[in-house]
């Protein structure tokens, strides 16, 4: 690879990275937003560096470098091995064409359950008897597997995910959530009785109350919802935030 295409390879992904973390919120779908600033203090340091290359051989900035003292002929001995071309692959794709946020495609191949919690009494306050409760699927998926207090029986809940096809015709309303980028993302899965599948990857909002299945606090138990409407929903701008305040009382 010659100086010259090391050098746009340089201004090309500097130039990506402030495309995603300057001038939009797609980096959002790769990392959490508090590595926005890091990734824009990359882009600029790679923009830099390439323009300092570029300073530095002239334009077109691939002059040919003279190795005194070697005997050699003068000739650019500066490229590298072809395979380094492969190195624009994700440098133009991140600026031209950035790959969507990971889906069912990545829910569907894991069926890890919530964690069970190390203080239950504490971590499931009852909810509203009156109203639908907006609930995150982290919250609802803890309470359905390992609440024996029962909190959401009786209650109508609202969740809000993709949909993740199951096998036969099942379905799952389904959040991924990430501790810093979609590379360490974690599943959440609810099984939706009594309505039909929408389109995957499609972003719904599923009403409906628990659909009880298993033995509560154990092993056995699977989050589950008989829904009674879905709707169909934008897909929010942070796909991996499965944040909601729930409201709680008697």
């Amino acid at each position: 690879m010659k100086r010259n295409i090391q050098v746009l390879l340089l201004l090309f992904t500097g130039v990506g990275l402030l495309h995603i973390a300057l001038l939009t919120d797609l980096y959002l779908r790769y990392v959490r937003p508090g590595l926005r600033p890091a990734l824009i203090a990359s882009g600029v340091v790679l923009i830099v560096l390439g323009a300092v290359s570029a300073a530095r051989d002239g334009f077109p900035f691939n002059r040919p470098r003279m190795d005194h003292g070697h005997g050699h002929d003068g000739h650019d001995h500066s490229g590298g091995p072809r395979i380094a071309w492969l190195l624009y692959v994700p440098a133009l794709t991140i600026l031209f064409l950035a790959p969507p946020a990971l889906g069912s495609y990545t829910a569907a191949r894991d069926d890890t359950k919530a964690a069970a919690p190390t203080a239950p009494d504490s971590l499931y306050p009852a909810l509203p008897r009156n109203g639908v409760v907006e609930m995150s699927l982290n919250d609802f998926s803890s309470r359905a597997v390992w609440d024996t207090g029962g909190t959401l029986k009786g209650r109508t809940v609202r969740l809000t995910g993709f949909v993740t096809p199951g096998h036969h015709g099942t379905w799952y309303v389904s959040r991924l959530a990430i501790s810093c980028c979609a590379a360490d993302a974690t599943v959440r899965k609810i099984r939706v009785h009594g309505a039909t599948a929408p389109p995957a990857d499609a972003w719904v909002t599923v009403t409906g109350t628990w659909h009880p299945t298993g033995t509560v606090g154990t092993d056995d138990a699977n989050p589950a919802l008989d829904a009674e409407t879905v709707k169909r929903v934008p897909a929010p701008k942070d796909p991996y935030n499965d944040v909601v305040v729930t409201r709680t009382g008697r």
